[in-house]
């Protein structure tokens, strides 16, 4: 019979800077991982003080606050008799460090910096940390007063070492180290250590869930070993919803994981595993023990601790395999959202949303994310979650609430409302009606007209002069200026009702307003600065049109919501200009001068491709050939460049959205681009023409020869001599 070690990894749900909620959640991962047996928890990146710190991290507060609730970690009772290492940062010489600090019975053993630090994408951890370089080296780190006077030690090991138990070895490998093409694991498991310990913040984005599970299952594939990964969930305090899926690898095989999209603050996995498995599978495999016998040493630090020890556990069955489970890009988009607005909404004190509904497919997916975070609270509070159950009472302002319904949950925290305008359809009108109807929310329609004419009268009053729309006469000018008055007049009122619905319903407090671009619409600039687009926080301003369509579909068919049929199936439209006859007259797209696909190309290339208007033209011959001739690329790429460059500076206020697709136009911190362009493009837009000249004297030369084939293949079949 082998040893047999329980391990947990944990999913933590934390805050940036919040350190009483930070210190509660990890110690109830640790008291969860007791109860469960572990006798080793390791947690997320940074889990003391959240991620998403930022320049923070600078601050001597901080650093001095993480130590104080390390402090209360090494003398709870609660972390006595097991194994643990948190993240939090550490200055050494002066030098701020990302580490893993590791404790066992009120002792400090070890803290191991971070080698790799990641700076693409959302990351800049290069900006607050350095990477520690000294490969397989340690120093003495000297402790601080109060914590040499709890600990009884002058110093710590600081510096890339691991942990030796009686019984197994514990290395470590932090987030980015397993992303970089030398990965830790490498070297730790050609030296023999047998679990390899990864502390991530790694984030969500559409269709990525995969990339970190395989990572951490081929860690171990190939020289075996256990691997376990803690990564972060939810709203820090940014942009970035962190992804979960905490799990434990045995030998290039998961054996326990945690959800990817949850509202339970903590959640903890835990596996049994037999150390014979690992040291049997890797005598297997001959090539891997001929590089480990040459393979450099780590320094080991002894703990006089065996985590196989407890004998009710000796007898416990190895956990099993099993085969990963993704969800669908439409599940991402309905729980990933969804997730961070309930983070969001809880933190920010206020008492709930409220969402311009305009019966089309952005605002609408909007409302069925809130829809979708109601569905995820009520299950969080059918299955006993203490802390979902304090937090709706706290939003709603109702100590006794226990919601049990979606419907009637967005009832009391979503106000949408439909802000119609002479230039609105019956349709639209309806289409938001019936929506709102299925929610559950609590819906108005109200005219802007009065508003809107009021602001014209101004301006009217000051300058003599009637603004006229292009189809009663007036110019390019004067038509833009009618639509965006109209579109900001929207964002006022909203922000207006906002602050007063709740007062009106006999409830305290205010509402956070949603805005609704996707995020097609922000890198072409096809939205009104300032006008509902502007609003606190934008669930959809991540995702393209393609995937908010597919997502409604989803939605259709899982909650059942017939009233996306006609949403669906109607043109997009801003409904801005006069209708004629009754019948919209204005589409999005016709607008925009591209479909909503072909940006999502354009988008992929400019930022995932990091190509300019010259590569994206070369590119985009080849695949858009058939749809378009090179002639038509050309005019489509000058004009998504020309109106990309115009309209950037819109980004700079664009409203905080989640992040989740990777060409996102995100100003803040994912795309730093200029917001001030020489929109001509000259020097590019030469060099498109003369590309596309080229291409042209290709094509007539190609004709001409097919032609000439073409002749004398007739020539042939009548007999006539050639």
């Amino acid at each position: 019979m082998g040893r047999k070690v329980v391990v947990a990894v944990c999913c933590l749900n934390q805050w940036a800077l919040d350190f009483d909620g930070n210190l509660s959640r990890i110690i109830a991962s640790i008291q969860e991982a007791k109860v469960q047996g572990a006798s080793y928890r390791t947690g997320p990146e940074l889990e003391v003080t959240g991620y998403s710190c930022e320049d923070h991290f600078y601050e001597a507060d901080t650093l001095l606050h993480s130590w104080e609730v390390l402090a209360e970690l090494l003398a709870s009772p609660v972390c006595k008799n097991i194994l643990v290492d948190v993240g939090m940062p550490v200055m050494h010489k002066s030098v701020t460090y990302n580490c893993r600090v590791s404790f066992f019975n009120g002792k400090l053993l070890l803290i191991r910096p971070k080698l790799r630090l990641c700076d693409d994408g959302n990351y800049r951890e290069s900006r607050w940390f350095t990477a520690w370089t000294k490969i397989y080296q340690t120093e003495d780190y000297i402790l601080p007063e109060f914590i040499r006077e709890l600990t009884g030690q002058k110093s710590v090991v600081f510096g890339d070492a691991v942990l030796e138990t009686l019984d197994t070895t514990i290395g470590f490998e932090i987030c980015e180290e397993l992303w970089n093409p030398y990965s830790t694991h490498i070297s730790l498991g050609l030296d023999g250590i047998e679990f390899i310990v990864n502390g991530s913040g790694s984030y969500f984005e559409l269709r990525k869930a995969n990339v970190a599970v395989d990572l951490v299952l081929n860690a171990t594939k190939k020289s075996g070993g256990c691997y376990l990964y803690s990564n972060l969930r939810g709203c820090d305090g940014q942009r970035i919803m962190f992804n979960g899926g905490s799990c434990i690898a045995l030998n290039g095989e998961a054996i326990a994981r945690t959800r990817q999209f949850s509202l339970e603050e903590v959640e903890v996995a835990v596996a049994t595993v037999d150390l014979d498995d690992i040291k049997t599978y890797r005598n297997l495999v001959r090539s891997r023990n001929t590089a480990a016998a040459q393979n450099p040493s780590y320094r080991r630090i002894p703990v006089d601790f065996s985590l196989s020890e407890s004998s009710c556990y000796a007898m416990r069955a190895s956990t099993t395999p099993f085969k990963w489970q993704y969800h669908s890009p439409e599940e991402e988009i309905a729980y990933g959202p969804a997730g961070w607005l309930w983070d969001y909404l809880r933190r920010s004190g206020q008492g709930g949303f409220f969402l311009p509904l305009s019966g089309g497919v952005d605002s609408s997916s909007s409302a069925v994310l809130v829809y979708s975070m109601c569905r995820m609270v009520v299950t969080s509070v059918q299955n006993g979650d203490s802390h979902v159950i304090d937090d709706v009472r706290r939003i709603v302002g109702d100590p006794s609430y226990i919601p049990d319904d979606p419907r009637e949950l967005c009832n009391r925290i979503f106000i949408t409302c439909y802000m119609g305008s002479a230039n609105s359809s019956a349709e639209t009108r309806q289409r938001a009606k019936d929506l709102s109807d299925q929610l559950g929310s609590y819906h108005l329609a109200l005219a802007i007209d009065a508003v809107v004419s009021a602001a014209l009268n101004i301006f009217t009053v000051v300058t003599g002069l009637v603004p006229k729309f292009r189809v009663d006469g007036g110019s390019l000018r004067e038509n833009l200026a009618l639509q965006n008055v109209q579109a900001r007049m929207r964002m006022v009122l909203s922000y207006l009702l906002a602050q007063l619905m709740l007062w009106a319903r006999g409830r305290s407090g205010g509402l956070l307003v949603l805005g609704s671009a996707n995020v097609d619409e922000s890198l072409r600039g096809y939205l009104t600065k300032y006008d509902c687009s502007s609003a606190d926080v934008n669930p959809i301003g991540g995702i393209s049109k393609a995937d908010l369509k597919r997502f409604l579909a989803y939605a259709r068919l899982e909650y059942g919501f017939t009233s996306l049929d006609g949403i669906l199936a109607a043109p997009p439209t801003a409904e801005l200009e006069p209708l004629q006859e009754g019948r919209l007259v204005q589409t999005d797209e016709e607008d925009m001068g591209l479909t909503y696909n072909e940006l999502g190309d354009l988008g992929r290339l400019r930022k995932q491709a990091a190509c300019g208007p010259y590569t994206t033209f070369c590119r985009l011959i080849h695949s858009w050939r058939g749809a378009h001739t090179p002639a038509e690329i050309a005019h489509k790429v000058k004009h998504f460049y020309r109106c990309y460059a115009i309209n950037r500076h819109k980004m700079t206020v664009i409203t905080p959205s989640v992040h989740a697709e990777t060409y996102s136009p995100d100003d803040n911190r994912f795309d730093h681009r200029p917001f001030l362009y020489n929109a001509k493009w000259g020097w590019q837009f030469r060099a498109i023409d003369a590309h596309l000249e080229h291409v042209n004297k290709m094509v007539d030369t190609d004709d001409r020869k097919l032609d000439n084939a073409h002749m004398q293949s007739g020539r042939r079949s009548s007999g006539v001599a050639v």
